[in-house]
């Protein structure tokens, strides 16, 4: 490791005592506050062993003497801290890779204990679908109310059976491909974050094993757990540094190794649930239905399309299933009923 590498270094963890301190001002909870104070003193020890690493080498750093100064962007930070408070930048400090967020997920309930042996650690953050299965509903929620619009906009244009369809397909890839793209990149975004967050992590591992035991036994004591029976597992665990950077990721970054996505499954996913939602409006004009009696089916099954996302949606609401259905209907025929109106005062305007 060069000069540049270990003064970034310092710099980051400089940074990160400095956040650490913000954050702690901004909580009103004692026993959190405790905790980001204590893991404030952590990362400034870290940053004096960079320094010492530097002065011993002799090394010449490019600007001259080591200097700290926030970065904007923890500048940023620091001020909607003042403002949110930490709970609601939970995703912003952990951007920032902080540790110790997963505090914020409450003290152990009884079917929600607190670990008491190193194969206990982490164990809470087994996911199943319900993140995919959010995703595939809202998805297709998107598709069915954007080609809906779509549809009836140029159904109230033109009684071109032909016309609305091509309007329709073009609607729906267009959207689809949209979508998937977006998503793409964003989950590689995001997967590349965690990555890199986790090679840190792995190399503080490697070279701090005891700091990184003690940071991560006082997020437990800070949740709940004995001190000393939390540093007791803590030390049994750094023993093994693949099960440690596996546990470190879920209890300090808040990341699952095990559940980072693939961007191209979410790309795909993203893609056919957008286009699913985005045919049902088009399938009577796919059969060779036109006119009126076209605009009618194709209202009445998008109606009953978003009635059943309504219901989906109200799983992951807890609101009541009928109403959410019922409002998603509204939604969807008022975006209608818009669209196609605003597309027969067009026809007019240009006729």
């Amino acid at each position: 490791m060069n000069a540049t590498d270990r003064a970034d270094n310092w710099r980051h963890e400089k940074e990160s005592a400095w956040l650490y301190q913000r954050v702690a001002a901004a909580e009103p909870d004692v026993r959190k506050r405790l905790l980001f104070e204590e893991l404030a003193g952590a990362a400034e020890e870290q940053a004096r062993r960079w320094q010492t690493a530097l002065e011993r080498d002799s090394a010449r750093i490019e600007g001259g003497a080591l200097t700290f100064r926030p970065s904007l962007r923890a500048r940023i930070v620091a001020h909607l801290l003042d403002r949110l408070g930490p709970r609601a930048m939970r995703g912003v400090l952990a951007a920032m890779k902080l540790r110790g967020l997963s505090i914020y997920s409450g003290p152990a309930a009884p079917d929600h204990s607190m670990p008491t042996s190193v194969s206990d650690v982490g164990a809470r953050h087994r996911r199943g679908l319900e993140g995919n299965l959010r995703a595939t509903v809202f998805g297709i929620n998107d598709g069915l109310l954007a080609n809906a619009s779509l549809v009836m906009g140029v159904s109230g244009a033109s009684s071109a059976a032909g016309i609305v369809l091509i309007t329709g397909v073009a609607g729906l890839l267009a959207g689809a491909l949209s979508m998937a793209a977006g998503e793409y990149v964003s989950m590689r975004s995001q997967r590349e974050m965690y990555e890199h967050q986790m090679a840190l992590e792995q190399a503080e591992i490697a070279e701090y094993p005891d700091e990184e035991a003690e940071e991560l036994a006082l997020i437990y004591a800070a949740r709940g757990m004995p001190l000393e029976q939390a540093r007791a597992v803590c030390r049994t665990l750094i023993a093994r540094p693949a099960a440690a950077l596996d546990v470190l990721a879920r209890e300090e970054l808040g990341i699952n190794p095990d559940a980072l996505g693939s961007p191209r499954n979410a790309a795909l996913a993203s893609f056919l649930a957008f286009a699913f939602g985005a045919a049902v409006p088009l399938l009577p004009f796919l059969i060779g239905w036109a006119g009126t009696p076209a605009v009618i089916i194709s209202a009445a099954l998008t109606a009953a399309t978003l009635f059943g996302v309504g219901l989906a949606i109200s799983l992951f609401t807890g609101r009541h299933a009928l109403r959410g259905g019922l409002r998603m209907v509204l939604i969807g025929l008022l975006a209608a009923s818009v669209t196609y109106t605003l597309g027969r005062m067009l026809a007019g305007a240009v006729h």
